[in-house]
């Protein structure tokens, strides 16, 4: 309590960097793995290379890639851009599979329905087959976050700011280093389940449908 008490200003500061770090990415990688996933969906013959890169993206090692994008990007190593970068392409990894899976999952029957109601396409996908995909996707941006929470921290060896911070500074003390690495670690876990139950509350909202399915 000593060191929150002491310390509460820069941990709140990196508390607040270590959630926007976390959610960004993820909203932005989800605006990619849309498009994506519909192709990977309506052409069955795109579904293994898009998920097949997908998977190969998720499994560069985070630091490494922090690391190589400065090169790529032509940003500064330090630049906060390189870490919604690395962490945005780790979502689109997760998150073209189960766009995929999610549209992929809505019946024939309920789009012949829908198709015989008048709905075109384009009309069809946003005002059909995306809100039944709603539940699906929502599990793999609940997965894609809690994720980012943890891929986050070791942003920390690139010098971006944010929770993992805490664990460094805890590890370069020559006494009294449980405060720092503990609240972080408490931190950490506390804003995964916030971020989770806040996506899992938005499903909800946006799904009204299955409530009422749930109360009768």
């Amino acid at each position: 309590m000593d060191y929150w008490s002491s310390n509460q200003a820069e941990i709140w500061r990196l508390l607040w960097s270590h959630a926007w770090l976390s959610v960004v990415p993820v909203i932005i990688g989800l605006v990619i793995a849309l498009p994506l996933g519909w192709v990977a969906a309506r052409h069955r013959w795109a579904y293994p290379p898009l998920v097949g890169i997908a998977g190969l993206l998720y499994t560069i090692p985070s630091l490494a890639l922090f690391v190589a994008l400065p090169g790529i990007l032509h940003t500064r190593i330090l630049d906060v851009t390189n870490v919604v970068v690395a962490l945005t392409v780790y979502a689109v990894a997760l998150l073209v599979r189960v766009v995929s899976d999610g549209l992929t999952s809505v019946s024939a029957d309920t789009l012949q329905a829908a198709t015989a109601m008048g709905y075109r396409p384009a009309g069809r996908f946003f005002a059909v087959e995306l809100p039944l995909a709603v539940p699906v996707i929502a599990a793999g941006v609940r997965v894609a976050t809690v994720s980012n929470v943890s891929l986050v921290a070791v942003a920390t060896f690139v010098g971006t700011a944010q929770l993992g911070t805490l664990f460094t500074e805890g590890l370069s003390r020559t006494v009294n280093q449980l405060p720092p690495i503990l609240t972080g670690i408490l931190l950490s876990l506390v804003l995964a389940l916030v971020l989770d139950l806040l996506i899992q509350l938005a499903t909800r909202l946006a799904t009204p449908w299955r409530r009422a399915e749930v109360r009768r």
